[in-house]
């Protein structure tokens, strides 16, 4: 499985027309990209862990989640992604995007003992 990790902080002065248009281009997306696996979208939680210190304030995570990079291709060329991109990129002050090869627990082992990479 690959993830698809875009952690991000909408700009403040969004109107409610700019937001609307970023949901219903991401409602088209989601329903028109046949290699979307699975997405989720969550915002940060905070209580005080030493971690949360000196951390990017980017307080949204959207996880798409794809079986293979060759989906992930096929989202990233889709006509309905340049209508999601171009909207995401005008409504951010800040993001984060990352690509992970997943593997469940048993790729643990390999990977710690790869150093990761």
């Amino acid at each position: 499985m690959l993830a698809h990790v875009v952690l991000f902080r909408l700009r403040s002065d969004l109107t409610h027309a700019e937001r609307e248009g970023l949901v219903r281009a991401l409602d088209v997306a989601l329903h028109s990209i046949p290699s979307i696996r699975d997405f989720h979208i969550g915002k940060r939680m905070t209580f005080g862990a030493g971690y949360e210190q000196g951390a990017p304030s980017l307080d949204l995570c959207a996880l798409i989640q794809f079986d293979d990079f060759a989906g992930l291709k096929a989202y990233l060329a889709h006509f309905a992604h340049e209508d999601i991109g171009g909207r995401f990129t005008a409504s951010i002050e800040e993001a984060l995007v990352y690509d992970y090869e997943m593997m469940g627990p048993e790729g643990a082992r390999v990977l710690l003992e790869e150093g990761g990479g």
